[in-house]
Protein backbone atom coordinates (compact mmCIF):
# COMPACT_ATOMS: atom_id res chain seq x y z
CA UNK A 1 0.00 0.00 0.00
CA UNK A 2 2.89 2.36 1.11
CA UNK A 3 4.62 1.52 -2.18
CA UNK A 4 1.51 2.19 -4.23
CA UNK A 5 1.47 6.20 -2.33
CA UNK A 6 5.07 6.66 -3.13
CA UNK A 7 4.53 5.70 -7.00
CA UNK A 8 1.35 7.78 -7.50
CA UNK A 9 2.84 10.50 -5.80
CA UNK A 10 6.10 10.50 -7.67
CA UNK A 11 4.02 10.13 -11.05
CA UNK A 12 1.57 12.97 -9.76
CA UNK A 13 4.92 15.75 -8.75
CA UNK A 14 6.42 14.37 -12.26
CA UNK A 15 3.47 15.16 -14.24
CA UNK A 16 2.70 18.73 -12.55
CA UNK A 17 6.26 19.54 -13.55
CA UNK A 18 5.59 18.60 -16.95
CA UNK A 19 2.70 20.95 -16.99
CA UNK A 20 4.58 23.65 -15.20
CA UNK A 21 7.27 23.66 -18.14
CA UNK A 22 5.50 23.12 -20.77
CA UNK A 23 3.78 26.12 -19.45
CA UNK A 24 6.87 28.56 -18.80
CA UNK A 25 7.91 27.52 -22.28
CA UNK A 26 5.28 27.99 -24.25
CA UNK A 27 5.91 31.83 -23.37
CA UNK A 28 9.75 30.66 -24.13
CA UNK A 29 8.41 30.04 -27.38
CA UNK A 30 5.98 32.47 -28.10
CA UNK A 31 8.59 35.17 -27.08
CA UNK A 32 11.62 34.14 -29.13
CA UNK A 33 9.25 33.92 -32.08
CA UNK A 34 7.98 37.32 -31.99
CA UNK A 35 11.27 38.30 -31.24
CA UNK A 36 12.90 36.94 -34.68
CA UNK A 37 10.20 37.48 -36.77
CA UNK A 38 10.35 41.27 -35.64
CA UNK A 39 14.03 41.21 -36.10
CA UNK A 40 13.27 39.36 -39.41
CA UNK A 41 10.51 41.77 -40.58
CA UNK A 42 13.55 44.92 -39.58
CA UNK A 43 16.25 42.96 -41.51
CA UNK A 44 14.01 42.54 -44.88
CA UNK A 45 12.40 45.67 -45.35
CA UNK A 46 15.29 47.70 -44.16
CA UNK A 47 17.88 46.00 -45.84
CA UNK A 48 19.84 45.04 -42.83
CA UNK A 49 22.95 43.00 -42.74
CA UNK A 50 22.35 39.57 -41.73
CA UNK A 51 24.60 39.01 -38.65
CA UNK A 52 25.76 36.90 -36.17
CA UNK A 53 23.50 38.05 -33.81
CA UNK A 54 20.45 37.28 -36.48
CA UNK A 55 21.84 33.61 -37.06
CA UNK A 56 21.86 33.29 -32.55
CA UNK A 57 18.55 34.47 -32.34
CA UNK A 58 17.21 31.62 -35.30
CA UNK A 59 19.11 29.39 -34.12
CA UNK A 60 17.75 29.59 -29.98
CA UNK A 61 14.16 30.11 -31.45
CA UNK A 62 14.29 26.82 -32.93
CA UNK A 63 16.05 25.21 -29.94
CA UNK A 64 13.34 26.21 -27.56
CA UNK A 65 10.53 25.21 -29.82
CA UNK A 66 12.01 21.57 -29.99
CA UNK A 67 12.66 21.38 -26.05
CA UNK A 68 8.92 22.44 -26.00
CA UNK A 69 8.34 19.79 -28.13
CA UNK A 70 10.22 17.44 -26.01
CA UNK A 71 8.35 18.22 -22.98
CA UNK A 72 5.02 18.07 -24.68
CA UNK A 73 5.95 14.46 -25.95
CA UNK A 74 6.63 12.88 -22.51
CA UNK A 75 3.76 14.96 -21.40
CA UNK A 76 1.18 13.34 -23.89
CA UNK A 77 2.60 10.36 -22.63
CA UNK A 78 1.78 10.81 -18.96
CA UNK A 79 -1.39 12.74 -19.09
CA UNK A 80 -4.82 11.31 -18.00
CA UNK A 81 -6.57 12.69 -20.55
CA UNK A 82 -4.85 11.28 -23.18
CA UNK A 83 -4.48 7.85 -22.06
CA UNK A 84 -8.33 8.25 -21.10
CA UNK A 85 -8.62 9.31 -25.11
CA UNK A 86 -6.91 6.72 -26.43
CA UNK A 87 -7.98 3.76 -24.00
CA UNK A 88 -11.96 4.60 -24.47
CA UNK A 89 -11.84 6.71 -27.95
CA UNK A 90 -15.20 6.29 -28.93
CA UNK A 91 -16.69 8.01 -25.72
CA UNK A 92 -13.44 10.28 -25.60
CA UNK A 93 -14.07 11.55 -29.34
CA UNK A 94 -17.35 13.21 -27.75
CA UNK A 95 -15.56 15.78 -25.71
CA UNK A 96 -13.99 18.72 -27.78
CA UNK A 97 -11.46 19.06 -25.31
CA UNK A 98 -10.36 15.76 -25.21
CA UNK A 99 -10.34 15.64 -28.82
CA UNK A 100 -8.40 19.22 -28.71
CA UNK A 101 -5.80 17.43 -26.50
CA UNK A 102 -5.91 13.67 -28.17
CA UNK A 103 -5.48 15.33 -31.80
CA UNK A 104 -5.83 18.65 -32.78
CA UNK A 105 -3.25 20.29 -30.30
CA UNK A 106 -0.56 17.21 -30.99
CA UNK A 107 -0.82 17.76 -34.38
CA UNK A 108 -0.61 21.65 -35.03
CA UNK A 109 2.06 21.67 -32.79
CA UNK A 110 4.01 18.58 -34.60
CA UNK A 111 3.31 21.01 -38.35
CA UNK A 112 4.11 24.22 -36.43
CA UNK A 113 7.60 22.95 -35.29
CA UNK A 114 8.44 21.04 -38.62
CA UNK A 115 7.65 24.56 -40.34
CA UNK A 116 9.47 26.43 -38.12
CA UNK A 117 12.75 23.79 -38.74
CA UNK A 118 12.92 24.07 -41.95
CA UNK A 119 12.33 27.72 -42.30
CA UNK A 120 15.31 27.84 -39.88
CA UNK A 121 16.86 25.03 -42.13
CA UNK A 122 16.59 27.52 -45.21
CA UNK A 123 17.29 30.39 -43.50
CA UNK A 124 20.84 29.14 -42.83
CA UNK A 125 21.41 28.22 -46.12
CA UNK A 126 20.40 30.96 -48.02
CA UNK A 127 22.84 33.23 -49.88
CA UNK A 128 21.73 37.14 -49.55
CA UNK A 129 20.92 38.41 -45.90
CA UNK A 130 17.31 39.48 -47.41
CA UNK A 131 16.71 35.77 -48.46
CA UNK A 132 17.73 34.64 -45.47
CA UNK A 133 15.37 37.68 -43.15
CA UNK A 134 12.41 36.91 -45.86
CA UNK A 135 12.54 33.32 -45.24
CA UNK A 136 12.89 33.61 -41.72
CA UNK A 137 9.69 36.27 -41.88
CA UNK A 138 7.49 33.72 -43.99
CA UNK A 139 8.09 30.30 -42.17
CA UNK A 140 8.12 31.51 -38.47
CA UNK A 141 5.27 33.65 -39.21
CA UNK A 142 3.35 30.89 -40.16
CA UNK A 143 4.95 28.46 -37.67
CA UNK A 144 3.27 31.16 -35.31
CA UNK A 145 -0.14 31.40 -36.38
CA UNK A 146 -0.47 27.51 -35.92
CA UNK A 147 1.15 27.62 -32.52
CA UNK A 148 -1.50 30.37 -31.92
CA UNK A 149 -4.43 28.05 -32.88
CA UNK A 150 -3.23 24.98 -30.97
CA UNK A 151 -2.49 26.83 -28.17
CA UNK A 152 -5.26 26.00 -25.20
CA UNK A 153 -5.62 30.22 -24.53
CA UNK A 154 -8.41 30.63 -21.70
CA UNK A 155 -10.70 32.14 -24.28
CA UNK A 156 -10.20 29.33 -26.77
CA UNK A 157 -13.68 27.57 -28.32
CA UNK A 158 -11.81 24.37 -28.84
CA UNK A 159 -9.99 24.13 -24.89
CA UNK A 160 -8.98 26.47 -22.57
CA UNK A 161 -6.56 26.74 -19.51
CA UNK A 162 -5.11 29.36 -17.68
CA UNK A 163 -2.20 31.69 -19.54
CA UNK A 164 0.03 29.98 -16.19
CA UNK A 165 -0.07 26.49 -15.26
CA UNK A 166 1.34 25.33 -11.79
CA UNK A 167 1.36 23.01 -9.24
Amino acid sequence: MFCIYICESKQFFMYYTLITLHSVFRWLVLLSLIYTIFRASIGYFGGAKFTKTDNTIRHWTATIAHIQLLIGMILYTQSPIIKYFWNDFKQASTSLDTVFFGLIHLILMLIAIVILTIGSALAKRQETDEQKFRTMLVWFSIALLLIFVAIPWPFSPLANRPLLRTF
